[in-house]
């Protein structure tokens, strides 16, 4: 499974531009941190108040003061900034945010993400979630392409409770990168030693394959 998740934050980290302002969401898209190339300047702000987020310190050096909103130790980088709560918000609801990487439950055809809620299940609440997707100019979801009993998270149309709908931009798995139009699902890349076959396999929705696919480590 950590090879899983490297596999799917390095990718992801990849898409992140010199200058941007990116949230990464609780779990795995945090890992995103620890490969951003050091060619360029992203400013990271946690929604639980900071800007200036840097990768994970070293076992033994973790400071109980400096955690990212999922209370892992982080880093923060010169020139960062601590703020209140509603500091924050104001980041993400602003509109202040280039890029926000949430994980997934399910992510739909339409670009609708349900990643806070299964019935029946006790949740601590949705936290940021919903502010994030639409306060976000760029939504990328990070998540395994099955549930842990292969079911497909990539539907035609979520059967969850919807954190937000029509936001998501594109969505990294360990099999493939797929982009969110208005003419629905596109797959750009998938995995090396992964065929367009799994994938359309394991998918619980209909992909359209670029002409121009590529392949990602």
């Amino acid at each position: 499974m950590s090879d899983i998740r490297e596999r799917i934050t390095r990718r992801i980290a990849q898409e992140l531009k010199d200058g941007e302002v990116v949230n990464l969401g609780i779990g795995m898209p945090t890992m995103v941190a620890d490969y951003i190339s050091d060619d360029i300047d992203i400013t990271l702000q946690t929604e639980n108040g900071f800007v200036g987020v840097g990768p994970t310190p070293p076992e033994g050096e973790e400071d109980p003061d400096i955690v990212n909103a999922g209370g892992q130790p982080v880093t923060i980088k010169d020139g960062g900034a601590c703020f209140d709560s509603a500091t924050s918000f104001t980041i993400i609801r602003g509109g202040h945010l280039d890029t926000t990487v949430l994980g997934a439950l399910q992510v739909d055809e339409k670009g609708n993400l349900a990643n806070w809620m299964i019935p029946g299940k006790l949740v601590p609440g949705m936290g940021g979630a919903m502010d994030l997707t639409v306060g976000a100019k760029q939504v990328i979801v990070a998540t395994t392409h099955t549930t842990k009993k292969g079911d497909p998270k990539i539907l035609k149309e979520c059967d969850l409770p919807l954190t937000a709908a029509g936001e998501v931009d594109m969505i990294v798995t360990e099999l493939a990168v797929i982009k969110i139009t208005d003419k629905g699902l596109f797959l750009t890349e998938i995995a090396e030693g992964t065929s367009v076959e799994e994938v359309k396999a394991r998918t619980g929705a209909k992909l359209k394959v670029s002409t121009d696919l590529k392949t990602f480590k």
